[in-house]
Order: structure tokens, then sequence, then C-alpha cells
């Protein structure tokens, strides 16, 4: 059947829904050729009677089960991070609960769990010391639970330092304290705009070199680091520049193919939001890489950059509109709902367009409860059919 869905102008453009769904890509074990993590979404519980600014509320039972698809796919899961509304509806209660929860799940069927260290506890502005006191509360209860802790850019230390020795004098403190290796996650402003400036510039080549000053002074606490700033050539200029055994986790939801690919002085690993509904594609990708075939990685991943593009556009912080609108269609929960009321920040023509381009990629499972969902919505919206 047809669907009518809406423009950006106003009007409206029949779509022909995709009538069976691809076979399914085989899970399989873990990915050998790269170490690739998504970022996973929360599930809301769509009848808590809550507000906007009410702490969230979260159906355990659904989130965890994305989790245990997540990792069937051979994927590692990165936990309570800014996909999960991490700071946008997910407070460090509901973050804490999150983490554990998460942590005894992968324990309980052997899934690789990375999660977010921050300080968003805390109010701020806040002095140096508390965000460090923050920051070791938030470590001390990642490592209890066995998982790797990935150490998050934070609001309060970017409101607080001075200069890049205030990054360079937190950071030393927490890896010294940090038990094993860490991710260190560099988030860039079209992400969450209160990280400008972060490593004490806002000139990206000095923030670079801090960056980097972090990483020599402690190679054996850094596993690797996440960096998100949407520019393919300052990751690869960046992870040349890393010392021996230190790994790049690509961030770069924009050009993802070219950088896990790689060239031949090195390749990303993966710490990617858009890994959560592209999930299966990307693990069937990587299974390639782990042949040494780079050709069928390309034909796999490169037709999704375009769906990727259209989620993250500006403002991107609102990316995760999408890829909750993308799992309610998937069929992987039961409704459209995201806590923080998050549902809303997306426009019905950016749905719709990420509703066609998904359709497209053969992301739907069942592409008929798909469209019968998509249909709903339009009409919710009184989008005549």
């Amino acid at each position: 059947m047809t669907l009518l869905l809406p423009d950006a102008t106003g009007g409206t453009y029949p779509y022909v829904p995709r009538s069976a769904p691809l076979p399914p890509p085989p899970g399989g074990p873990p990915l050998t050729s790269r170490t690739v993590f998504s970022a996973a979404h929360v599930v809301a519980d769509p009848f808590a009677d809550v507000s906007p600014d009410s702490p969230a509320a979260v159906d355990w039972d659904a989130t965890l089960a994305f989790r245990r698809h997540l990792w069937a796919q051979g994927l590692g899961v990165a936990e309570a991070m800014d996909t999960a509304q991490r700071g946008m509806g997910l407070d460090w209660p509901g973050a804490a609960e999150l983490i554990r929860r998460s942590a005894a799940e992968a324990k309980s069927v052997g899934g690789r769990i990375a999660c977010g260290v921050g300080t968003d506890q805390l109010a701020y502005p806040a002095d140096l010391l508390t965000v460090r006191s923050a920051y070791e509360e938030q470590l001390a209860l990642v490592e209890s639970t066995g998982a790797q802790v990935i150490l998050m850019a934070s609001r309060a230390l970017a409101a607080a330092a001075k200069s890049p020795d205030d990054y360079l004098e937190t950071y030393a403190h927490l890896l010294r304290q940090a038990s094993e290796p860490v991710i260190l996650h560099w988030l860039g402003p079209m992400f969450d705009p209160a990280l400008g400036g972060y490593w004490g510039s806002e000139d990206l080549d000095a923030a670079t070199d801090t960056f980097l000053e972090v990483i020599a002074a402690h190679p054996d606490k850094v596993d690797g680091i996440k960096i998100s700033l949407l520019d393919p050539g300052r990751e690869i200029a960046l992870r040349r520049r890393l010392p021996n055994g230190v790994r790049c986790y690509t961030g770069d939801d924009f050009n993802y193919p070219e950088l896990i690919a790689g060239d031949e002085q090195g390749f990303s690993h993966a710490l990617l939001g858009i890994f959560d509904p592209l999930a299966p594609l990307a693990a069937q990708a990587v299974r390639a890489l782990d042949t040494g075939d780079t050709k069928a990685f390309r034909a796999h991943l490169d037709p999704t950059v375009e769906l990727s593009r259209h989620l993250f556009q500006p403002p991107t912080r609102f990316y995760k509109t999408g890829v909750v609108f993308l799992a309610w269609l998937a069929g992987h929960q039961d409704h459209f709902t995201m806590v923080g009321g998050l549902q809303s920040a997306r426009s019905l023509p950016h749905l719709a367009r990420a509703y066609e381009l998904a359709d497209g990629l053969g992301l739907f499972p069942d592409p008929a409860v798909a469209e019968s969902r998509m249909r709903s919505l339009l009409t919710v919206y009184g989008v005549q059919q």
C-alpha cells in the first residue's frame, strides 16, 4: 500500500514501503578486526505519570532486552552515554541504576560493556575539587560493576576550568585512580553546546595538543579515545599521533565507513550512536572486515550514511529522537515515548524521511509492522491517507 508522507514544504508525497524484509543478517560471536560499541538508547515507561522535569521513568525490561539484541549481533554496549539521553532526560540516579542493571545483564550473557563516568550529579557552577569528587563517585560505581570506564567530557569541568592545566590535573588524578585502562571521550559542542572550548581552548589544534598530553602522561591507563567532532581529517591526524597501544574509537556519525575501514597508516575502532539502529548491518559489515574484505564492508555500510547524516543533522544533539523512533518502528519497543518528552524534538517531515531511508535499507524486521506504526503516527498528526 502507498503511504502519503509529509515533506518540508507542507505538502505530501507518495511512498511505497518495502513489502518483504531483507534476510536478517546472522548474529554471531564478538567481532575480531575492530572493537565496536553501540551507544544504546533507553526505553521510557509510557505509563508513568511524569512531566518533562521529572526523574526518568525507564522500562527496564525493554531497555535490557535491547541491549541483549546488540550483544547478540556481536557488538559491545556503550552504556549511559549521550545516546541514553544522559543529561537530556536521564539524571545521575537514573544513569547509576542503568549502569548497575546493564552491567549485571552483560555478565549474565557474556556481553562486552563500557559505561560513562561524568559529573552530572552536580549543579554547577562548581569548583574543580567538587568536579573531581563527582567524577570519583561515578568512577567508583562503574568499577564496582566490573564494566569498563568511559571518562566522559564534563559540562561542570568545562565551566570551572580556567586553563588547559586544569584539565591536565583533573584527568591525571582520575587516571591514577582508575583500576583498568579507560576510554577518554571528547564530545564536540555540536553534540552538547556546553562543551565548547573543552581541553582549555576553542582552538581545536591547541585542544588536541592538551588531549594528547593527557594520554602521553598515562598511556598505560588509556585503552583508547572516543572522538566525536564530525571532522574525519582531524580524527585521522589525531589517531596517527596516539601512543602505541592506544586505540581511536570513531564517534563520527557522518564519516564512519571510511574511518573504520582505515588506510595504510591505521584505522579507527567504533563507538557510535548510529550503531543503535544499524546494529545488524554494522555487525555484518565488520564481519566482512574480519575476513579482510574491505570492499564488502563498504558495500554494506556506505549506503547507511545518508540515514545517519539525516538523523544527526543540526541540532545534532537531538539525534536520539530518530534513534528511538526507528527502534519503535523496528519492533524493539511498543511505543514512541522518550524520557523528558524528547519524542517531540524532531518534526514530522524529519521522522518521515527517517522512516523512508530506513525502510529502503531493509532495517525493519517486519516492514508491515513498521508501515502500520508509521501510518498511525501520520494519523495522529492529521495526515490523511
